[in-house]
């Protein structure tokens, strides 16, 4: 039997600047699923991402989903795509195998934790305050330059990876360190300052964007502190739910995260396309 893409619609042209098109999965012109590949509205053209991927229950567990997933790596090198991307939910475990199977590797993935209604308090000598201007204005110019290289680092082309860092910033904090739903703290312990901490109120939930001990006082347990004024800091504005995103590789964060009793929601996989 042969496995093959049949197109379901034309190439789809967005307004965002990515492009989509929803494929057929067909065993001998019978479908049997669907497959629909886009690129991606963070990496731009050069980054291809399969946004679902659905055989019927009769045709799984017989390779159609691999076979399409393959063939849709074909078509993504035919958009001029160097690198493909996948986001996969914690639960959907056949999902991961397969991807893995494919030479997709875990490049990063979300986590939240759901909280209660008491604001977990600090350790004795630490306190948290606002952000000044100069203050975000040095952090603006570092945490740009270390998350471009952080994709670059990671496989995106550079020229890709800088226009995410500058649109990412551009589109959450359109009036710096005013942007409404931002806040952004430091932390000081026994007076000296200890680390920074970003963190965005959404609806129903906030969000961690950035958190980081100075270099100078790493190790000491003050990337947990600013975790839990974090923790403070969404319970204090209604929200119930704190989520993040932990790149692969960064263990120490991950191991504080769970010790935190942060849960993975999704794994986000990507795959260079040679």
């Amino acid at each position: 039997m042969t496995t093959t893409l049949r197109p379901a619609e034309p190439l789809q042209q967005h307004p965002d600047g990515t492009r989509s098109r929803r494929f057929q999965v067909c065993v001998n012109s019978r479908p049997v699923g669907e497959i629909h590949l886009g690129t991606s509205p963070s990496f731009g053209d050069s980054v291809a991402r399969v946004i679902d991927l659905r055989i019927d229950e009769p045709d799984r567990r017989r390779g159609r989903g691999t076979v399409a997933a393959l063939a849709a790596e074909e078509v993504a090198r035919g958009w001029g795509c160097t690198q493909i991307e996948t986001l996969v939910p914690a639960s959907a475990d056949i999902a991961l195998r397969l991807f893995g199977a494919l030479g997709y590797t875990l490049r990063n993935r979300g986590m939240e934790k759901r909280l209660d209604t008491t604001p977990p308090e600090l350790p004795p000598g630490s306190g948290a305050r606002r952000m000044t201007e100069a203050e975000f204005d040095a952090w603006h110019a570092y945490e740009s330059e270390e998350y471009a290289r952080l994709w670059i680092e990671r496989g995106v082309p550079e020229a890709a990876a800088r226009a995410k860092a500058r649109r990412d910033h551009e589109r959450l904090l359109p009036h710096g360190l005013a942007s409404a739903g931002m806040l952004f703290s430091v932390l000081e312990h026994e007076g000296a300052r200890v680390g920074t901490l970003w963190v965005a109120l959404r609806d129903g939930s906030a969000y961690v964007f950035d958190v980081k001990a100075d270099a100078a006082h790493r190790g000491r347990g003050h990337g947990r502190t600013l975790m839990l004024l974090a923790e403070r800091q969404a319970i204090e504005a209604g929200r119930p739910v704190l989520g993040l995103n932990v790149h692969a590789g960064n263990t120490p964060a991950e191991r504080l995260y769970e010790s935190l009793g942060y849960e993975t929601t999704d794994h986000a996989l990507s795959k260079p396309l040679l």
